[in-house]
């Protein structure tokens, strides 16, 4: 996952909603979003290298999220899977609280990351790379591959557009979101983070919606949790046959927390 944007418990009618795209090589081995016949009470995709996650929610009401934190010359080789800690969670009967305290204890063992784990009462942020956990308060946040709010234009885009949406209507239309999501248009140059990629990749990097020769926004998903305690969860997939030939199958789940 590269891209997060989300509003907690601002609207209404949502306690949450949260709109993200994944971003990967195109010929990563991945399962599309679903009930798990090895964990039936979890929904979520999954990559097949690792077998991680990096977007989830369970039945119980437990929700999960993951970023990589892209820092080009440092990287532990043979770390564990990042995304093993959005499923580690989701399965888990640890409170978010103790449960990313217990990451905090051994966030250094794994690649840089920011995550984020919650349940109906309370949701949590941590970086590995910033080691201190913070507790999400209503507002509106976004992360991409820096810390949570790191203003990288396509965040703050992805966040001006999001409440633009809910400051405007008391019902939410996925297709709105999904429109957030798919913008590919590109920052000035003079407005990119130097993350030590390059400019050349700072910019195919830049817009909430990547495409390249290999590389790009895999899915985007958007999770609405409302006050009733009623998820709904949607992820649009993209097969690219090509950089401008995609084909697009979305796929939808809503159930009542128990």
């Amino acid at each position: 996952m590269c891209l997060i944007i989300f509003s907690y418990d601002m609207h209404p009618r949502y306690r949450l909603i949260l709109a993200a795209n994944r971003d990967e090589d195109y010929n990563r081995p991945t399962a599309p979003l679903s009930f798990w016949d090895d964990a039936p009470g979890i929904l979520a995709g999954r990559d097949l290298k690792h077998n991680g996650m990096w977007l989830g929610v369970s039945r119980t009401g437990r929700i999960a999220a993951i970023t990589n934190f892209r820092e080009p010359d440092f990287r532990i080789a043979n770390a564990p899977s990042r995304g093993l800690l959005v499923g580690d969670f989701l399965v888990s009967k640890q409170s978010p609280k103790n449960y990313i305290e217990h990451v905090k204890s051994m966030g250094h063992r794994f690649n840089g990351f920011n995550l984020f784990v919650g349940d109906r009462s309370e949701l949590f942020y941590y970086s590995n790379r910033g080691n201190s956990i913070k507790k999400i308060i209503p507002g509106l946040y976004g992360v991409s591959n820096r810390f949570l709010d790191t203003p990288w234009p396509k965040v703050v885009k992805g966040k001006a557009g999001l409440k633009k949406l809910i400051d405007n209507t008391e019902k939410i239309d996925s297709e709105d979101i999904f429109g957030i999501l798919k913008d590919s248009s590109y920052p000035p140059n003079n407005v990119l983070p130097d993350t030590g990629v390059g400019l050349t990749w700072e910019r195919i990097l830049s817009p909430l919606f990547i495409t390249s020769k290999f590389y790009g926004t895999r899915s985007s998903s958007i999770i609405l949790i409302e006050r009733s305690d009623r998820i709904t969860f949607l992820e649009r997939t993209f097969i690219s046959e090509n950089a401008v030939s995609r084909k697009e199958k979305t796929r939808k789940f809503t159930f009542d927390i128990i």
